[in-house]
């Protein structure tokens, strides 16, 4: 194995061990062999991202270990960014994801968010408590191929259907895909209001969003 093989390796081993000690020392160690800060990303720890992926979806990790391992990816990208010249990651797509009016939970969103991230996309985190019609707004401002929308409560869960209303109204519901998720939410649901999938989990959800722009 190459003195860049192990090291990238390392990185990646620091992302499924939650190494969040080591991360950063790694991650300048490879910028200072000359390995391109994207490549880091990429072949280190996002490669990382998709083990961790894996392991949650088999029950060898659980919602801590994924919340924790977005946290050392956090941890790299401090060190990396400066040497992250603009363009060089190009981005597989456009998300933007929002928790639904009256709802104010987020960590599953977060960790979505985390998850698109190491995957590659551009997110737009439109935060809780998101309004239709501030849904309808980041479409078109920011013509995203992905439309996420997160509730965990029931009460709420209607809100996900007046967002696809409002897409409608605005012309905008054919120009993007709609991925909706959260304790309640199920395949029946996101059929019955017209969204295009439902996720179990984030792993689940970021691997339809994956599938949606492989053509791209």
């Amino acid at each position: 194995m190459s003195e860049k093989e192990e090291i990238l390796n390392k990185i990646k081993n620091a992302i499924i061990n939650l190494d969040i000690d080591n991360i950063g020392k790694l991650c300048q160690e490879a910028v200072n062999l000359g390995i391109p800060a994207y490549e880091v990303v990429m072949n280190g720890m996002a490669k990382g991202m998709d083990v961790v992926g894996e392991k949650y979806e088999r029950n060898e990790y659980f919602l801590a270990e994924l919340i924790m391992a977005g946290e050392v990816m956090k941890e790299g990208m401090k060190v990396l960014e400066p040497y992250l010249k603009s363009g060089e990651i190009k981005k597989v797509g456009r998300v933007v994801i929002g928790t639904v009016r009256g709802d104010l939970h987020d960590i599953g969103k977060n960790i979505v968010v985390i998850l698109l991230n190491a995957a590659g996309f551009e997110v737009v985190d439109l935060g809780v408590d998101v309004a239709p019609e501030k849904f309808v707004e980041a479409v078109k401002e920011n013509k995203p191929d992905i439309v996420g929308m997160s509730a965990l409560l029931t009460t709420t869960m209607i809100e996900m259907e007046n967002v696809i209303k409002a897409l409608k109204e605005a012309g905008l519901r054919d120009k993007v895909k709609i991925i909706i998720g959260g304790a309640p939410i199920t395949e029946e649901y996101a059929k019955k209001i017209g969204a295009d999938a439902a996720a179990k989990d984030a792993v689940e959800g970021v691997s339809i969003c994956k599938s949606w722009v492989a053509g791209k």
